[in-house]
């Protein structure tokens, strides 16, 4: 099987494992995204949009669903009274936390045949690929994804 076939297959896997830890949850895998990228910190809309590679129409539409069911809420942001974040809130947080823990203990599973030093292999050239075309943060690594600040207010 040539690199081609492998990633494109590998992302399947991975997109079926995401669709699944999303459904335990009752959320749609585009929800899970979502709550993934907000648990490092609030983000503002135009960021979000680019980071998840939405449009604004379905980006308005994701954040609209996500918060009718009281993960996210929008708040103002300090510094430009015409601008947004959208946060999680308190069930979201938790929501999320759960989303994250479930789909990495699935996908961690994936490799299960493979060698400790085969894992630290793959695991060293995937992320070459992501850093090298710049892949935005949507599933944080446990080192990527601080808690939020203090500061930072959660309802």
């Amino acid at each position: 099987m040539g690199v081609v076939t492998a990633l494109v297959r590998s992302s399947f896997l991975v997109n079926a494992v995401y669709a699944e830890s999303a459904r335990v949850l009752g959320l749609t895998p585009q929800q899970g995204q979502l709550v993934c990228v907000l648990i490092a910190r609030p983000y503002g809309m135009s960021e979000l949009g680019t980071t998840l590679g939405l449009a604004k129409s379905s980006l308005t539409g994701l954040v609209d669903r996500t918060a009718r069911r009281g993960l996210v809420r929008r708040e103002p942001c300090q510094g430009d009274a015409r601008a947004v974040l959208v946060a999680l809130t308190e069930e979201g947080r938790d929501v999320a936390q759960r989303f994250h823990e479930g789909t990495t203990s699935r996908i961690e599973a994936l490799p299960a045949a493979l060698t400790d030093a085969e894992r630290t292999g793959l695991a060293e050239l995937l992320a070459r690929i992501v850093r090298d075309n710049k892949v935005p943060l949507v599933f944080p690594a446990t080192e990527e994804a601080p808690p939020l600040p203090a500061h930072v207010h959660v309802s």
